[in-house]
């Protein structure tokens, strides 16, 4: 249930049960609608809420800020292999030149010469240098991605998640979403 919101919506930080997000890139929120329906299925706990509140006829509740989950979501071992998360293992940089610009996937094998569409044979790469590239591997095209292609722990995508933050972070999120770095002397 991740939802992209907008800063005047007061989104809600969803922590698991254990008070670390779901996920890090993109940023576990849900809409304030969402977390108030949560609260009345008994199925989160509010850890923080804004000042801002809305009313029903009977009831007057501030909005939450940050929720925890009441049941533990185990989080998957294995991410799925997805555009998205091909990028955010390449931090969002052509593996050829490091544009972040106009951003595609290429195959360092191309499949009309077997390669195949895994982990270990895609990269994210920039229009101009995925052309460039063409059909050609990366011996006849002199041209080496920066990074060997790897298949990625969940641990590394929110590593790599963690260096770019969203737009918007509210105050009452930052202990849940940096907690496990470290501290300034």
């Amino acid at each position: 249930m991740n939802a992209h919101v907008s800063q005047g919506s007061w989104p809600v930080l969803v922590l698991n049960a254990d008070f670390r997000p779901l996920s890090y890139y993109p940023l576990s929120l849900w809409s304030w609608q969402d977390a108030i329906k949560a609260v009345f299925l008994d199925r989160v706990n509010i850890v923080a809420h804004y000042d801002q509140a809305v009313h029903s006829p009977t009831l007057q509740m501030q909005l939450p800020s940050v929720v925890s989950l009441k049941s533990f979501v185990k989080p998957t071992t294995h991410p799925a292999f997805t555009r998205f998360n091909v990028f955010l293992r390449d931090r969002f940089a052509c593996q050829y030149c490091g544009s972040p610009e106009d951003l595609t996937f290429d195959h360092i094998i191309p499949r009309s010469k077997g390669g195949q569409t895994t982990w270990e044979n895609v990269v994210a790469a920039c229009s101009p240098c995925n052309l460039r590239k063409g059909n050609l591997t990366p011996a006849q095209a002199k041209m080496f991605p920066r990074q060997h292609a790897f298949a990625p722990t969940v641990h590394q995508l929110h590593r790599n998640g963690r260096l770019f933050p969203p737009n918007y972070l509210h105050d009452s999120w930052l202990d849940y979403l940096y907690w496990d770095t470290e501290l300034d002397p």
